[in-house]
């Protein structure tokens, strides 16, 4: 076969899958392409740091899927790459690291649910992205998107101009990688804001699902009340197809039993591009950046966008808790002790108190910043039935639900609530309640600014369609450039 002349730059899975069917393009093909271009931009060139692992046989597994393409039963994503954040577990030949040198020999036995449901559907592997460090839960003044394993992620749309941060945490490495297309889509996780930061920061879109849409098994974790994993990617259309994807029930993650009957197989039924007409968002502009600012001008034009599709904007007050909950610290300490009593042999670290001390053998390469959240943690209790625990998420339920977006989504009769990239992010990543952040336009400096819809819990379909209608209405992705 002659060499492909299909472009992979901003490629969707629906246009991939048509030079596959028109034997213009092979997964072989696809494959190298984006090994190709991870080798021009991401290892070298703008250095964007991306990508901490490339499997070893993505190639292999590509001819594999190319030879027996045109079965029954083959979906979307069948023979796509796909690039997953490294703290989620794959039995390919890539450890899962978290970022932290005391993993780099973690390699898992058993595939996360993630990566099991994404072989299942034919998906390749391609990677494992860069991360912030322990999922940005290490140091108290850490930088996101910085790794001791993997170094600092860069923003595309500035390599060098933007300050160290400004890619977002702590998917920041799916974040940049799919922005730069390094890969069709990306798989980040979030707990609290760490989707939505990063997808808005490289203008990409994010999904962060209810908590329990998607299984967390073989992730590892920050807090379990909190933790998910979701889809990112360069539109709408190709988040919603990888979100079907991933959802279902696991029986060794308990909390998706909560998905039967609220769950979704395919979400693309729900691409409307009229569904913004009539559609009540709530914005509350305390959460914007200030009046003055370019991020600030680039809200109001979405929000005016908004209302010529539609929509019916309501000015909204969000209850912001002074509440200082220590909830993350207690389930991070229970969750890393359990998944690192797990890990194979060749893992020197077995508990979090065994991690606090590597870290202090060599404190210059494995401890940067220091690890302030890591040592808060160890010092706390690891039974669920402590009054303390217990109380600080009660609070933190009460506060985000029925004192907070269920309060303010009934009282104005609304279908979202609009916030900028992840300001809003806190409420209900405490409410394990979905959002979707989607490109609303750049600054003067090219700094991406995300437009980002939130809601009750199982609404990820309203969201999407909502989402999807201001993106088609509006189309503000540009793919960074690289000289």
């Amino acid at each position: 076969m002659e060499k492909t002349s299909f472009n992979i730059a901003e490629a969707t899975i629906e246009e991939i899958q048509q030079a596959f069917a028109a034997e213009q393009l092979t997964s072989v093909e696809l494959v190298q392409m984006y090994l190709d271009r991870i080798e021009q931009f991401d290892k070298n060139g703008p250095k964007i740091n991306s990508v901490l692992t490339v499997n070893p046989d993505a190639l292999k597994i590509a001819e594999e899927l190319d030879a027996i393409r045109g079965q029954d039963g083959q979906g979307p994503l069948y023979g796509i790459p796909v690039l997953v954040k490294d703290n989620i577990d794959t039995t390919d030949d890539m450890p899962t690291t978290a970022g932290t040198i005391a993993l780099q020999d973690n390699y898992a036995m058993v595939d996360s649910f993630v990566a099991a449901q994404l072989r299942a559907a034919g998906a390749i592997i391609l990677g494992k992205t860069n991360l912030s460090e322990w999922a940005f839960f290490m140091a108290e003044k850490g930088v996101s998107g910085y790794s001791a394993l993997g170094g600092q992620v860069q923003n595309p749309y500035g390599p060098g101009k933007f300050e160290a941060g400004s890619v977002g945490g702590s998917s920041s490495g799916t974040g940049a990688a799919i922005a730069s297309n390094l890969a069709a889509v990306g798989i980040g996780t979030e707990t609290s804001g760490s989707i939505l930061s990063p997808a808005s920061a490289n203008s990409i879109v994010g999904i962060k699902p209810t908590v329990g849409l998607i299984s967390r098994t073989g992730i590892i974790p920050i807090a379990e009340s909190q933790d998910t994993a979701g889809p990112m990617a360069r539109t709408v259309a190709d988040a919603a197809i990888v979100l079907g994807i991933l959802a279902g029930f696991d029986k060794e993650d308990p909390k998706t039993l909560e998905s039967d009957g609220n769950a979704l197989s395919d979400y693309t039924p729900h691409l409307q591009k009229d569904a913004l007409r009539g559609a009540r968002i709530g914005i509350d502009r305390t959460f914007l950046s200030a009046a003055d600012t370019e991020e600030r001008k680039v809200m109001e034009k979405a929000i005016a966008d908004m209302e010529a599709q539609g929509a019916i904007i309501e000015d909204v007050l969000v209850p912001r808790p002074e509440f200082e909950s220590e909830v993350l610290w207690y389930e991070f300490k229970r969750g890393v002790d359990n998944y690192l009593s797990k890990t194979p042999d060749g893992v020197p670290v077995k508990s979090l108190a065994d991690v606090i001390e590597f870290n202090k053998q060599d404190p210059e390469s494995r401890m940067k910043f220091g690890q302030a959240e890591l040592e808060k943690a160890h010092g706390l209790t690891d039974d669920p039935a402590d009054p303390r625990y217990v109380e600080h998420r009660e609070t933190d339920v009460r506060q985000s639900t029925a004192e907070g977006i269920d309060a303010v989504m009934a009282a104005h009769k609304l279908d979202a609530l609009l916030f900028q990239d992840n300001h809003g992010a806190s409420m209900p990543a405490k409410a394990g309640y979905p959002s979707i952040t989607v490109p609303a336009g750049y600054t003067g400096t090219g700094m991406p600014v995300g437009a980002t819809f939130s809601g009750l819990a199982w609404s990820e379909a309203k969201l999407i369609s909502l989402a999807y209608a201001y993106e088609q209405a509006t189309k503000k992705r540009i793919a960074p450039v690289f000289e």
